[in-house]
Protein backbone atom coordinates (compact mmCIF):
# COMPACT_ATOMS: atom_id res chain seq x y z
CA UNK A 1 0.00 0.00 0.00
CA UNK A 2 1.13 3.55 -0.76
CA UNK A 3 2.66 5.94 2.08
CA UNK A 4 1.45 9.51 2.33
CA UNK A 5 2.63 12.67 4.86
CA UNK A 6 -0.19 14.43 5.94
CA UNK A 7 1.09 18.15 6.91
CA UNK A 8 -0.89 19.70 9.44
CA UNK A 9 -0.72 23.51 8.99
CA UNK A 10 -2.85 25.05 11.89
CA UNK A 11 -2.24 28.40 13.86
CA UNK A 12 1.32 28.67 15.25
CA UNK A 13 0.78 27.70 19.12
CA UNK A 14 2.95 25.58 21.51
CA UNK A 15 1.24 22.41 22.10
CA UNK A 16 2.28 21.90 25.17
CA UNK A 17 0.27 24.73 27.07
CA UNK A 18 -2.72 23.38 28.83
CA UNK A 19 -4.90 26.22 27.54
CA UNK A 20 -4.59 23.61 24.05
CA UNK A 21 -5.33 20.53 26.12
CA UNK A 22 -9.16 20.21 24.15
CA UNK A 23 -7.69 20.33 20.63
CA UNK A 24 -4.56 18.27 21.55
CA UNK A 25 -7.41 15.44 23.10
CA UNK A 26 -9.36 15.84 19.90
CA UNK A 27 -6.46 15.23 18.08
CA UNK A 28 -5.98 11.58 20.58
CA UNK A 29 -9.24 10.93 19.61
CA UNK A 30 -8.35 10.87 15.69
CA UNK A 31 -5.37 9.01 16.21
CA UNK A 32 -7.24 5.88 17.79
CA UNK A 33 -9.99 6.58 15.15
CA UNK A 34 -7.33 5.99 12.63
CA UNK A 35 -4.71 4.35 14.00
CA UNK A 36 -5.50 1.22 10.97
CA UNK A 37 -3.67 3.66 8.73
CA UNK A 38 -1.32 5.62 10.58
CA UNK A 39 2.55 4.99 10.67
CA UNK A 40 3.68 7.60 12.75
CA UNK A 41 3.79 11.19 13.50
CA UNK A 42 3.70 14.08 15.62
CA UNK A 43 3.39 17.86 16.70
CA UNK A 44 5.77 20.69 16.26
CA UNK A 45 7.41 22.68 18.66
CA UNK A 46 6.38 26.53 17.35
CA UNK A 47 7.98 28.35 14.75
CA UNK A 48 10.01 30.08 17.14
CA UNK A 49 12.00 27.08 18.28
CA UNK A 50 13.07 26.47 14.82
CA UNK A 51 16.83 26.83 13.23
CA UNK A 52 16.57 27.47 9.34
CA UNK A 53 19.56 25.92 7.59
CA UNK A 54 21.02 26.99 4.05
CA UNK A 55 24.64 26.01 2.74
CA UNK A 56 25.69 29.43 0.74
CA UNK A 57 27.15 28.57 -2.48
CA UNK A 58 25.79 25.03 -2.84
CA UNK A 59 27.42 21.52 -1.40
CA UNK A 60 30.33 22.11 0.54
CA UNK A 61 30.09 25.79 1.08
CA UNK A 62 29.28 27.57 4.56
CA UNK A 63 26.78 26.48 6.75
CA UNK A 64 24.63 29.20 7.71
CA UNK A 65 21.98 29.23 10.42
CA UNK A 66 19.34 31.61 11.33
CA UNK A 67 16.92 31.39 13.80
CA UNK A 68 13.10 30.66 13.33
CA UNK A 69 11.18 29.72 10.30
CA UNK A 70 11.80 29.57 6.57
CA UNK A 71 8.67 32.05 6.14
CA UNK A 72 6.45 34.51 8.39
CA UNK A 73 2.94 32.86 7.98
CA UNK A 74 -0.43 32.93 9.32
CA UNK A 75 -0.99 29.08 9.46
CA UNK A 76 2.21 27.23 9.64
CA UNK A 77 3.63 23.61 9.90
CA UNK A 78 2.67 22.13 13.24
CA UNK A 79 2.84 18.27 13.15
CA UNK A 80 2.74 15.57 11.05
CA UNK A 81 0.53 11.76 10.21
CA UNK A 82 2.33 9.33 7.83
CA UNK A 83 0.05 7.60 6.83
CA UNK A 84 -0.56 4.06 4.90
CA UNK A 85 -3.58 4.48 2.48
CA UNK A 86 -4.59 2.26 -0.24
CA UNK A 87 -4.73 5.22 -2.67
CA UNK A 88 -5.01 8.90 -2.34
CA UNK A 89 -9.12 9.59 -1.66
CA UNK A 90 -8.40 7.25 1.54
CA UNK A 91 -5.61 9.16 2.68
CA UNK A 92 -7.69 12.25 1.49
CA UNK A 93 -10.79 10.91 3.41
CA UNK A 94 -8.86 9.98 6.89
CA UNK A 95 -6.90 13.66 6.43
CA UNK A 96 -10.69 15.10 6.80
CA UNK A 97 -10.85 13.99 10.07
CA UNK A 98 -8.44 15.48 11.39
CA UNK A 99 -8.52 18.57 13.74
CA UNK A 100 -6.29 20.57 11.25
CA UNK A 101 -8.33 20.45 8.68
CA UNK A 102 -11.23 22.17 10.56
CA UNK A 103 -9.75 25.47 11.55
CA UNK A 104 -6.64 25.57 9.45
CA UNK A 105 -5.20 22.61 6.68
CA UNK A 106 -3.99 19.09 6.14
CA UNK A 107 -1.75 19.10 2.97
CA UNK A 108 -1.28 15.56 1.38
CA UNK A 109 1.91 14.19 -0.32
CA UNK A 110 2.30 10.90 -1.70
CA UNK A 111 6.01 9.15 0.04
CA UNK A 112 8.71 7.66 -2.55
CA UNK A 113 9.84 3.99 -1.65
CA UNK A 114 13.10 3.91 -1.80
Amino acid sequence: MPTYIALTYTADVDWTNPEHADEMAEYREFGQAAQAVIRGGSALYPTTTATTVRVSGGKGGDVLTSDGPYAETKEALTGFYLLECADLDEAVAVAATMPAAWNGAVEIRPVIST
